[in-house]
């Protein structure tokens, strides 16, 4: 079992959800499940830490309500946004701009979303339509994907997200460093370069599990995108 208690994501909802039925936006874990597109058992279960709650959560809990992404990843102090209004309504937002009160440049994108990704990671539409947020200190356009599973345990944890910035055609790339790399899926792997007369051709994906999994190559042709991982959200923030 995942030591969910200790996630601070989890721990931050708990608090969040704690400020919204003290006021009164919500009656209780049945309302915010509804508002979340889940069940109560599952609200039940992410409060008494038995479970994560899942992006797709999150990103509708950003929508309904003025809450801060920074704070409940654990980046920031200010739980809010924005205020409530006088009356007790919580003002609507959009997707650019509920995450946080500045220049939100980093978009997400959930492990829901990662075939779309690889599909239409250059078409603007599809981007415009994914969440958003920002970190302090970390400028630019950056994308940042949910991973699953345990393929680069311990360097990356299954529920992560690791936050890259895109490498050009031709900028040279650094064996052994995690990227992820774009083909027909979405991957974060470490990686070596296969030569063939002094020309990279190829490129070696190596999980940091390498007693579970294996290292695969993959042909820079078949390559849609590379990305280099800057850092990763964990249950702990930014490490």
């Amino acid at each position: 079992m995942g030591n969910f208690e200790e996630n601070i994501v989890n721990q931050r909802f708990k608090l969040v959800y704690s400020w919204l039925e003290k006021e009164g936006l919500i009656k209780g874990k049945s309302d915010i499940a509804k508002k979340l597109g889940t069940y109560n058992h599952v609200i039940n279960s992410i409060l008494k830490g038995q479970r994560n709650i899942t992006i797709d959560q999150l990103q509708k809990l950003f929508e309904t309500f003025p809450i801060n992404a920074n704070y409940v990843f654990g980046m920031s102090e200010l739980m809010f946004t924005s205020s409530p209004t006088d009356n007790g309504d919580i003002p609507s937002h959009s997707k650019d701009t509920s995450v946080h009160s500045g220049r939100a440049n980093i978009t997400l994108v959930p492990e829901r979303a990662l075939a779309g990704y690889a599909l239409e990671h250059q078409n603007d539409n599809y981007l415009e339509g994914l969440q958003k947020f920002s970190v302090p200190n970390m400028e630019g356009s950056l994308i940042a994907f949910e991973i699953s599973g345990d393929s680069m345990h311990p360097t990356i944890t299954d529920g992560d997200i690791v936050i890259c910035e895109k490498v050009e055609r031709g900028v040279p790339l650094r064996d052994n460093h995690v990227y992820v790399i774009v083909s027909d899926v979405v991957v974060a792997k470490r990686i070596q370069q296969l030569k063939q007369n002094n020309k990279v051709t190829e490129l070696r994906l190596i999980s940091d599990n390498h007693a579970v999994y294996q290292p695969y190559d993959i042909e820079l042709e078949d390559i849609r995108e590379i990305l280099k991982v800057k850092c990763r959200l964990t249950s702990h923030a930014v490490r």
